[in-house]
């Protein structure tokens, strides 16, 4: 908004020559997020408090998270809500990379936020805390994915690379072009579909989340720089893709209002994201790498979200094998983790919460560092 404001105005007031630069837009970008988030935190703890919208604790999470059931959830309106109208004031709001990052966002923190009411909601009336049927939620994942797919394979966002395209890490102007364009859609809502879910299964510790993602868009700012970047991208040999610069904005806003967030977040938190925010947090970070053409990056900026998907994965298929193949109580002897997403299997060998935060966020660093060293090694 405040491009199409301001640079109209550059040949009178030359001084407004800086909103033409993505970098200064980035930076103004993560001030308003964090500042918003810091200004509307505490309205939006007391209206979650005053309804008593407090976390459903899961099943089969450690007894010292009984305690947490007396604190609010649904704070990820807190980081959305900044985000977005940092988004909107510092972005070039007509450009597609940027309404389809807003749109994928805002149905993903749809769904999580309708999921979250619905816990609530049973938690009140004395029901199991099942929230959306999980099938439901999964409709709402992929219909989305499937949309966005179709689209950027119809309606490719550069026009020098076919939209049904994907790039490798470590490659050097390597394109991969998928032949049968069902299959790119197939991949985008794949890609979509697992990391909103990856990173609503790392919520589950105060800070974790929230943490690591922030790591990520801060990753996914650089890349969406130095791709929307002609000279930068030609120099370091990566496909060069006009106007997606404008993502650097988008990331760096979510980057702030997670910054913004921990502020209410870190333990003891005083609110949870909820599902409000964990689910749209992963749609935001899966778009970004879809439209970057940088999927395959997420398995270094996502590295901390990968490794509690499998965890949940391994562990649940070898108790069904176990109990299938050797009985119930075989089975829930011999698991492969403690407990299961794997934040959990550290806390049950002892390992404070604070600890395995902070050890995760060195984790999600170090991948940050894996992900920026794919740029040297073309």
């Amino acid at each position: 908004m405040l491009y199409y404001l301001f640079v109209p105005l550059i040949p009178t007031f030359h001084v407004l020559n800086v909103f033409t630069y993505i970098t200064f837009r980035a930076a103004g970008a993560v001030v308003t997020a964090i500042l918003l988030s810091f200004a509307i935190g505490p309205a939006i703890l007391r209206r979650l408090n005053a309804a008593a919208n407090y976390q459903v604790v899961r099943e089969g999470t450690p007894d010292t998270h009984a305690v947490k059931g007396k604190t609010p959830t649904m704070g990820g309106l807190i980081f959305l809500f900044s985000s977005l109208v940092a988004t909107l004031l510092w972005a070039r709001i007509f450009s597609h990379y940027v309404m389809i990052a807003i749109l994928v966002t805002a149905w993903m923190g749809a769904i999580g936020f309708l999921d979250d009411m619905l816990k609530l909601r049973q938690k009140r009336l004395g029901l199991k805390n099942e929230g959306l049927v999980e099938r439901n939620k999964l409709i709402g994942q992929v219909a989305i994915g499937l949309a966005l797919g179709t689209y950027l394979w119809l309606q490719p966002l550069s026009p020098n690379l076919p939209g049904a395209s994907i790039t490798l890490p470590f490659y050097k102007y390597l394109l991969v072009e998928f032949t049968i364009p069902l299959l790119y859609v197939l991949f985008v809502t794949f890609i979509l579909t697992g990391v909103s879910n990856a990173v609503n299964l790392t919520d589950g510790l105060d800070g974790l989340a929230g943490g690591t993602s922030a790591i990520a868009f801060a990753v996914m700012a650089i890349f969406a720089y130095l791709i929307g970047n002609r000279v930068i991208s030609g120099y370091l040999g990566i496909f060069y893709l006009q106007h997606a610069g404008e993502l650097t904005i988008f990331c760096s806003a979510m980057f702030g209002a997670l910054i913004g967030f921990l502020w209410f977040n870190t333990f003891p938190a005083q609110v949870f994201m909820g599902d409000t925010g964990s689910l749209a947090l992963g749609g935001a970070l899966g778009a970004v790498a879809i439209m970057l053409k940088s999927e395959f990056l997420l398995i270094f900026v996502g590295i901390v979200f990968i490794a509690e998907t499998m965890s949940v994965l391994l562990q649940r298929f070898v108790f069904k094998y176990h109990r299938r193949t050797r009985g119930l109580e075989y089975a829930q002897q011999h698991r492969v983790f403690k407990r299961a997403p794997l934040h959990h299997h550290f806390e049950v060998k002892g390992w404070s919460e604070q600890q395995v935060v902070v050890r995760f966020w060195i984790i999600g660093i170090i991948g940050a560092f894996l992900a920026l060293s794919t740029l040297k090694l073309r």
